[in-house]
């Protein structure tokens, strides 16, 4: 799970300005510049999420539906770990932009209580998918409240579902793990919903929504990569066409370069990112130039049948 998370917002003229905050490592901070190159991905390319890294570090950046609170420029962002999963990430943000919303204050202490409290019931979601102990204990803890009640055969089903579904559930997530980091990602999906229905067993709701969510996400990843490969072949008929001088081409360029800068940001290819966005830059000029070169040789053409 990530070791920070931030609230902040885009203002149009005086740009970035974070709101709260709260790290779990007292020794770390948001460089401004992490935060401008955010700004920039947010608004000038539109992504709604965006990743980067700065040497060793990453962070991740998405837009928050704060439609409820008249507010169109609130963004969270996170510091993430070593080797952090960021699918999990994305899968869990809902939970972090709920809690958000509904415990919105301008008091940017209060505000960073909040993030504390949202972003450490996080770790404690996921730890319950590491250790079948501690959703054992859970199920006791519903147990017990169950026979307070005198709810006798819901107690027993639930008993005897604490034998056995955790173990299992723990397994299923590590198979669907393992399947993600092999990038068998049909095999993954099937693994997380097998997991997210084992979980609604045992009435663990968050859990259920978490892998269901996950597995939509991975779920999706055929079709991106499919979609990336079509790209690619658009921008190699492109190419070939302009090496025929049919220079005003260059206009075409623009759409699938768009998309996929918007496929590597969601793959994290950051030097990728970097190429696109140059070439993009290239090809916009290339296009400018093209088109004044087009008006230029017609008015030639137009001089020349009056010599």
């Amino acid at each position: 799970m990530p070791s920070a998370i931030f609230l902040y917002e885009i203002d149009p003229s005086f740009g970035p300005n974070i709101l709260a905050e709260y790290y779990l490592d007292i020794d770390d901070k948001v460089p401004p510049n992490i935060l401008k190159e955010f700004s920039e991905k947010h608004k000038d390319k539109e992504f709604l999420d965006a990743t980067t890294r700065k040497e060793n570090i990453r962070y991740y950046s998405r837009k928050v539906n704060a439609e409820s609170l008249q507010k169109d420029n609130f963004y969270l962002g996170f510091i993430l770990r070593e080797g952090e999963d960021l699918i999990s990430l994305k899968s869990l943000f809902q939970k972090f932009e709920d809690s958000v919303i509904q415990n919105y204050t301008s008091d940017k202490t209060k505000m960073s209580e909040v993030l504390k409290n949202t972003l450490n019931s996080a770790l404690g979601l996921m730890e319950k998918l590491k250790e079948p102990t501690i959703v054992k204990e859970t199920i006791n803890e519903k147990t017990k409240q169950l026979l307070d009640e005198e709810k006798l055969q819901e107690a027993r089903e639930l008993i005897d579902l604490g034998e056995e579904i955790p173990e299992r559930l723990s397994a299923e997530v590590r198979l669907g793990e393992q399947f993600l980091t092999e990038k068998f990602y049909k095999k993954a999906k099937r693994s997380f919903l097998k997991a997210a229905e084992l979980a609604a067993k045992i009435q663990e709701e968050e859990i259920v929504s978490f892998l269901k969510s996950k597995a939509e996400q991975v779920g999706n990843f055929p079709d991106l990569i499919k979609e990336r490969e079509d790209l690619y072949k658009v921008l190699d008929q492109v190419f070939n066409d302009l090496e025929s001088n049919r220079l005003y081409l260059y206009g075409d360029l623009a759409e699938p370069i768009d998309r996929l800068l918007y496929l590597s940001n969601t793959f994290e290819e950051d030097e990728l990112i970097k190429t696109l966005t140059e070439l993009k830059k290239s090809t916009h000029n290339a296009t400018q130039l093209a088109k004044e070169l087009y008006r230029l040789d017609k008015k030639i053409k137009e001089l020349f049948n009056k010599v």
